[in-house]
């Protein structure tokens, strides 16, 4: 299991970048060459973050990105839901092969516990703490 892909690593990082930028526009290929990402796939995450509202594409000659919204009101969990899926761990390990009802496993109840506490801390640290 991977809790961050490589995905949410360059929207992270590109995130950092452009809110170190106050507010200016980076175009494309500026953020292609500081975070050595292919450019396609960099595009790609862009887009997705644009669509959702956490960047503000500019279009046409000198157009590129820029932040959307204050770094410190985007947060790694947000970004993980994004581009990842809703963050989730408490699948069955065993296939049930060892508890016959699921409502009364310990271990679950265990994982339930664990994946609770993950996921306030990953929706506790914003772009701005990472900066």
């Amino acid at each position: 299991m991977k809790l961050i892909t490589r995905n949410t690593d360059y929207a992270v990082r590109a995130l950092c970048f452009l809110a170190k930028q106050d507010g200016r526009i980076v175009p494309v290929s500026g953020l292609v060459k500081e975070l050595r990402a292919p450019r396609p796939f960099l595009r790609k995450i862009l887009q997705i973050l644009n669509r959702k509202g956490l960047l503000k594409s500019c279009k046409g000659q000198g157009g590129g990105f820029r932040l959307a919204l204050a770094p410190d009101k985007i947060f790694l969990g947000d970004l993980i839901k994004i581009l990842q899926g809703p963050i989730q761990f408490n699948d069955c390990f065993f296939k049930k092969m060892f508890c016959a009802d699921l409502r009364i496993c310990l271990l679950r109840k265990k994982i339930n516990e664990i994946e609770k506490y993950v996921i306030s801390q990953l929706e506790s640290i914003s772009i701005a703490s990472l900066g």
